[in-house]
């Protein structure tokens, strides 16, 4: 596949297991590629729960891939060619490398299985497509079961903005899977593709799938001692005096902005978030006010709403502070606030449970009636619905400072996030250790 910035990467199997000392991140706060990294909370803010899952036999009987990975051959002009042999049963590690494009992804005349997401497994699910947003990784079984030939793999756009927002590329991007056989000259067979705002296949493959419960795996918690509901989206702000381009008017009008419960988000310039917490420091880097709930209360997504007084928010540095191994409900709401759209909301240092998603304005009456607290999935990232919400849970074990924002590049950028920060525990287990001699500074 070409190495582009709007295509999901693909890694073949197999990929070895992380020790337990050394995980393998599927993807990171920007967006970008599978690496290893020590298990360090300076030095890697203790992502150490987005490894890749192997999978082991018990979980299904499919899931007794090849050991032989699929041979990988690039073409000069940067089509990857993929050669695999025919009934043999590949996993695909997918994962969207893209800034600011959710995508679909399909092999044609091929089928997959998903066993896991964002490095949590799932109960094996059947289709034909794989949606995925920017930061997400899925891993899919594909059984090598079609006639011997080529054929095309293809990643496309998914846009879920309404209304339809600025241009772009509604290109397929593409790789080649060949069979061990073939003449190697046939003209590969394209697969059909969802259209570019086929929000129903996006919605039914993302809330479909269900976590497969384990012995001694962690299961999802049912008291709840956090409850937040936080509206997600997009707004304006008054030109800040390190925008330049706004500045070059006396009027400086308000920039296109973006927010939490309507708190946009800056990030500190001179000390950063985890040493001022570990030094109790915080006076000048940030506040603890971060709201468990939006300042106003509107029908959000009414395109009423959608005027300058509900547009306008504020730049701040809030954080919600919550007690080491609390348990943390809280729902994201996605506003018509210049435009719904699908916003792949990540958290740092944690895994969490979907316990449901759906559209338009939450209503807790309705929707606690379809949360799923037997196995729900488990991932980092959720991608709330256009003009919808999602309701997550985790329990708050982790200590230390963990930034929450949207995975597309421009909104973080604009302010869309906010950190929770996590008191010590009770040992030195479980409390922030020392800074590194080395950390650097400032």
């Amino acid at each position: 596949m070409a190495p582009c910035s709007s295509a999901p990467v693909v890694a073949p199997w197999p990929t070895p297991s992380p020790s337990p000392t050394e995980r393998r991140p599927s993807s990171s706060a920007s967006g970008g590629t599978t690496t290893s990294t020590t298990s360090s909370r300076w030095r890697s803010s203790r992502e150490t729960r987005h490894g890749t899952p192997t999978p082991t036999p018990s979980t299904a009987s499919r899931e007794t891939c090849t050991t032989a990975p699929m041979r990988t051959v690039r073409y000069a002009a940067e089509t990857y060619k993929f050669q695999v042999q025919s009934n043999e049963t590949y996993l695909l590690r997918i994962i969207n490398a893209a800034l600011n494009t959710p995508m679909f992804f399909k092999v044609a005349s091929h089928s997959f299985t998903v066993v896991g997401v964002d490095a949590a497994y799932t109960t094996p699910y059947d289709t034909d497509v794989v949606v995925i947003a920017p930061g997400q990784t899925v891993d899919a079984l594909m059984v090598a079961g079609a006639a011997v030939g080529r054929y095309y793999m293809a990643a496309s756009p998914y846009d879920s903005a309404i209304p339809q927002g600025p241009p772009f590329s509604m290109t397929t991007t593409t790789a080649i899977v060949e069979y061990v056989g073939s003449a190697g000259v046939e003209t590969p067979l394209l697969p059909s593709r969802p259209d570019y705002n086929d929000t129903d296949t996006a919605f039914r493959f993302l809330s479909n799938l269900t976590a497969l419960v384990l012995p001694g795996k962690p299961t999802v918690p049912l008291s709840v001692d956090t409850r937040m509901f936080v509206t997600v989206g997009l707004g304006v702000s008054d030109c800040q005096p390190s925008q330049l381009l706004c500045n070059t008017t006396m009027s400086r009008t308000p920039v296109f902005s973006s927010s939490m419960n309507n708190a946009s988000f800056v990030l500190p310039t001179a000390t950063s978030m985890l040493e001022a917490h570990y030094r109790n420091a915080t006076a000048g880097v940030y506040t603890r006010d971060f709201p468990d709930q939006p300042p106003v209360i509107f029908d959000n997504t009414a395109d009423a709403s959608d005027n300058a007084t509900l547009q306008f928010t504020t730049k701040s540095t809030k954080v919600r502070t919550v007690r080491y191994n609390d348990t943390v409900e809280m729902v994201l709401q996605n506003t018509r606030l210049i435009a719904k759209e699908s916003h792949p909301m990540h958290l740092h240092g944690y895994n969490f449970f979907v316990l449901a998603q759906g559209f338009g304005n939450y209503d807790e009456a309705t929707a606690t009636t379809q949360f799923n607290l037997v196995n729900p999935q488990e991932r980092n990232t959720v991608a709330v619905p256009t003009g919808g919400w999602a309701v997550i849970r985790f329990v708050a074990d982790n200590p230390g400072m963990w930034f929450m924002h949207c995975h597309f590049d421009a909104h973080l950028d604009l302010g869309l996030a906010m950190v929770f920060e996590v008191q010590d525990g009770p040992t030195a287990e479980t409390s922030v250790p020392p800074p590194p001699l080395d950390l650097p500074q400032c």
